[in-house]
């Protein structure tokens, strides 16, 4: 008895000093440095889809779109003036991506994980491209003409057509006139949608949002970053660069996606609750049937 006495103190003592321990170290926690390099060998093949996906967004880029019939008659809605971006191209990848990592590396700096950095990155870098190789693919093939064709086919503000056909008859710069048949859909708009329509469901997880308390202020931030690709969106009109369909398309293609995926991870949290009770559904119909 005395033994078994003795034993039982010892436990109790162990479980005491363990539970005085306290919290395990910050060593612990999943930083850059630690798993940084075993996450991303983890997820190797990953990274190779994100390289083919750039190599085939490169390949549509390079290649010749299709060049849809522009007739004298058409010339009514593609006489639009020539302007530049006000969004330039370059700047698209820094909205969409770049600024969304800087707010995901200051979420990691704040809460070090590594886990939830590379995932964000991973999935906001598989979002656009996924996004520009689907909308490039579109672009080529549809080849519409943008809303200042005009003045990219004839620079110099004489038109010439076929006699036949009345197909226009381009004397303007080559890379110029091919850029032209690349209105629908906008990539400007799909690629500004997809990645800052990422980073809006991100901020939306880490404030939560849609815990039913009725924060108006975390509400405002989760749709910051989708006005802000409204604004490059209605830009592209604005700039008689794409057609209105052009832009509600791209719009389509690079949110849609989210909300789809949010619809599937919500069927999804319902599942293993049915799962749970399909078992006891199952013992209770064998038992009646016993």
């Amino acid at each position: 008895m005395h033994r078994g006495e003795e034993a039982s103190s010892s436990a109790q003592g162990t479980t005491t000093s363990s539970a005085r321990a306290g919290p395990p170290p910050s060593c612990a926690f999943p930083t850059i440095r630690s798993h940084g390099a075993a996450v991303a060998r983890s997820h190797a093949y990953d990274w190779l889809a994100l390289l083919l996906l750039v190599a085939v967004d490169g390949l549509l880029n390079a290649i010749e779109p299709f060049h849809r019939f522009v007739g004298a008659g058409m010339m009514t809605d593609l006489r639009y003036p020539m302007k530049r971006n006000t969004v330039p191209i370059w700047a698209v990848p820094i909205v969409a991506v770049i600024g969304p990592m800087i707010i995901f590396t200051v979420v990691y700096f704040r809460r070090r994980n590594v886990y939830d950095l590379h995932h964000a990155v991973l999935g906001i870098l598989f979002s656009v491209l996924i996004t520009g190789v689907l909308t490039d693919a579109i672009k080529d093939a549809v080849g519409r003409p943008r809303p200042n064709f005009f003045w990219r086919c004839f620079p110099d503000g004489i038109a010439v057509f076929d006699n036949v056909t009345t197909g226009v008859i381009c004397h303007g710069d080559a890379s110029v006139i091919k850029e032209g048949h690349k209105s629908f859909p906008s990539g400007h708009t799909s690629w500004s949608f997809a990645g800052l329509g990422f980073v809006s469901w991100y901020l939306a997880g880490k404030i939560t949002v849609f815990d039913r308390r009725g924060h108006v202020a975390k509400l405002c931030v989760v749709l910051a970053p989708l006005l802000v690709a409204a604004m490059v969106a209605i830009s592209r009109v604005d700039d008689y660069w794409h057609h209105w369909q052009d832009v509600y398309t791209g719009g389509v293609l690079g949110f849609w996606p989210h909300a789809h995926f949010r619809y599937i991870t919500e069927r999804g949290s319902e599942n293993p609750t049915q799962q749970a009770t399909e078992p006891l559904d199952a013992m209770e119909t064998g038992r009646g049937g016993q």
